[in-house]
C-alpha cells in the first residue's frame, strides 16, 4: 500500500512538473514573440519622433501639452482599443517668459555671463533684475549656521552636488534635490533676495537643469526668485568665491504664474475577457518641462506604455483582465493628473490589482522595482528567469513611480521600470533632453520588457 501511495505521489509530481514545464515554455515563447515584434516592427520610436519633433515640449497648461493630448488620443483610437477617453484635470499654468540672463561681476565693469534657468514655479525678479553679493552654502541645513546676519540682502548659492560615488543615480539625486525644491522658501526666511541652485546633474556641462520648487506657506510678498545654474558655472562661481568674497551676481527672470487651466489625462483600455473588473494599469506622464522636448522625461514612458497595448493587440492576445494605459498630465509641477486619476478610481470603486510606470528615461532596461507584500513579491520574482535571456533580471523592492503613487494601499502592487540610469541626469529637465539622445533599440527593449510583465500579470493575476 505504501508503494502504491508513493507511486501515485510520483505520478502526480511528474504531471505537475510536466505542466509547469509546458507553462514555462509557453510563456517563454510568447515573451520571445513580444521582443521580436517590438524590435522588428515597433511603433514607439515613431510615436516619440512625432511627440518630440512635431509637438516639442509640453509644460502643463501650454499649447504643446494640449496638442500632445490630442495626438496621443488619436493614436490610441487607431489601435482599436475597446475604449479611449479623456479625463479632465485642472493644472497649474506657469510661464517662463523671455530667456533668463545672468552674469558674475568681480569688479565694476568686469563681468562674465553664466548659464541659468528659472526653476519651475519661481516668481520673476524685478524688471531691473536682482543683483547682490553671493553666499555659497552646501545645503539648506547650512543656513542656520550663517544666520540672518550673513544672509540678509544676499543671493544664496546652493552648491551641494550629486554624489558621484553613489551608483544608483536616483539615490544621488534624492540626496540633494531638497535645495532645489525648498531652497528659496528657506533662504527667504533669513532675508535672502534670491537663490541660485547648482543643477542636479552628475556631468560638468553648460546646461542648466530646471525642476519644480515650492514656496510652501510663504506669502506671495515674501517670495524670492530662484534659478538653477549649470554645473560648469557653479564650479566657476564657487572657485571665484574662494578668492574673492565680495563678488556680485546679477540675474533676470521673467516668469509668471497664471490661474489653473483645464487639461486631461489620456486613457485607453482593452476590456478583460474573464475578469474585467480587475484593472492592470501601465503609464507615463505626458507633460514635460519647457526645455528640450522631453524625450526621456517622459516621452519615452508615454510611448512605451502605448506600445504595451499595441503589442498585445498585434499578438492577438485577449487579456483576462482589463489592461489600461494612462498618460498622466502634470507630473512635473503638481502631480495633478496622478491624484485626479486615483480620486476618480476611488469614487468608482475600481479594483486596480497592478500598476506599472515608466518614468526613468528610454535607456536599456535592467529590471523593475516593486511595492508589494511578501507573497506578491515572491510570485513576481518567480518570473525572473523568463527575463534573464534578455539580460533584464533585476527584480527589487523599492519605489515605483510618482503618478501611480496615489493608488498605493490595499493589495495593489505598484511597479516601476528600471532602465540603466547612469546617463539619465545628463538630460533630465534641460535643453539636452531631446530626441537625438534616444536610442531606438533601447526604447524598444523597454517597451517589450513592460509588455512581457503585463502579459504575465494578466495571465496569472496577483496574490491578494
Amino acid at each position: 500500500m505504501k508503494i502504491i501511495s508513493l507511486l501515485f505521489l510520483f505520478i502526480g509530481f511528474s504531471f505537475s512538473s510536466i505542466a509547469q514545464s509546458t507553462q514555462n515554455a509557453e510563456d517563454s515563447l510568447n515573451i520571445r514573440t513580444v521582443y521580436d515584434m517590438a524590435l522588428l516592427n515597433g511603433q514607439a520610436y515613431s510615436w516619440l519622433d512625432h511627440l518630440s519633433n512635431e509637438i516639442g515640449h509640453r509644460l502643463s497648461g501650454s499649447t504643446g501639452a494640449q496638442r500632445a493630448v490630442e495626438y496621443t488620443k488619436k493614436e490610441l483610437e487607431k489601435l482599436g482599443l475597446d475604449s479611449v477617453w479623456l479625463q479632465p484635470v485642472m493644472v497649474p499654468k506657469w510661464v517662463r517668459g523671455a530667456k533668463e540672463y545672468a552674469y558674475v561681476e568681480s569688479a565694476p565693469g568686469s563681468t562674465r555671463d553664466v548659464n541659468i534657468t528659472a526653476l519651475g514655479g519661481s516668481v520673476a525678479t524685478s524688471k531691473e533684475g536682482t543683483k547682490a553679493e553671493v553666499l555659497e552654502v552646501q545645503g539648506i541645513e547650512d543656513l542656520a549656521r550663517y544666520g540672518e546676519g550673513q544672509i540678509k540682502g544676499k543671493i544664496v548659492f546652493y552648491n551641494r552636488p550629486m554624489r558621484a560615488d553613489i551608483i544608483n543615480t536616483f539615490e544621488a539625486y534624492g540626496g540633494c534635490v531638497d535645495q532645489r525644491y525648498s531652497g528659496a522658501a528657506e533662504a527667504a526666511k533669513y532675508g535672502a533676495v534670491g537663490v541660485i541652485v547648482r543643477s542636479v546633474n552628475l556631468r560638468l556641462d553648460d546646461f542648466p537643469h530646471t525642476g519644480t520648487m515650492s514656496y510652501g506657506e510663504l506669502p506671495v510678498s515674501e517670495r524670492i526668485p530662484a534659478a538653477a545654474i549649470s554645473t560648469n558655472d557653479a564650479e566657476y562661481l564657487s572657485g571665484l568665491l574662494k578668492i574673492q568674497k565680495d563678488i556680485k551676481l546679477y540675474f533676470k527672470l521673467n516668469s509668471e504664474q497664471f490661474p489653473d487651466v483645464e487639461s486631461y489625462n489620456v486613457i485607453g483600455e482593452i476590456t478583460g475577457s474573464e475578469f474585467p473588473e480587475e484593472i492592470i494599469m501601465v503609464g507615463g506622464h505626458l507633460d514635460s518641462w519647457d526645455m528640450g522636448d522631453g524625450s526621456h522625461d517622459d516621452g519615452a514612458g508615454v510611448v512605451q506604455s502605448m506600445e504595451v497595448l499595441r503589442l498585445l493587440k498585434e499578438m492577438g492576445i485577449k487579456p483576462k483582465r482589463s489592461i489600461r494605459v494612462v498618460l498622466f498630465m502634470n507630473e512635473e509641477n503638481g502631480l495633478r493628473g496622478g491624484n485626479k486619476y486615483a480620486e476618480v478610481a476611488k469614487e468608482k470603486n475600481e479594483n486596480h490589482i497592478f500598476a506599472l510606470e515608466s518614468d526613468s528615461g528610454g535607456f536599456t532596461p535592467r529590471g523593475f522595482s516593486f511595492e508589494a507584500d511578501n507573497a506578491q513579491y515572491a510570485q513576481i520574482t518567480s518570473w525572473n528567469e523568463l527575463f534573464r535571456p534578455y539580460l533584464i533580471h533585476q527584480f527589487d523592492r523599492g519605489g515605483s513611480g510618482a503618478d501611480i503613487g496615489p493608488l498605493r494601499g490595499g493589495s495593489t502592487v505598484l511597479a516601476g521600470l528600471r532602465p540603466d540610469s547612469q546617463r539619465y541626469f545628463d538630460h533630465h529637465h534641460s535643453d539636452n533632453d531631446t530626441f537625438e539622445h534616444i536610442n531606438k533599440r533601447e526604447l524598444e527593449l523597454g517597451a517589450a520588457t513592460m509588455t512581457s510583465l503585463i502579459y504575465l500579470v494578466d495571465k496569472y493575476g496577483i496574490k491578494e
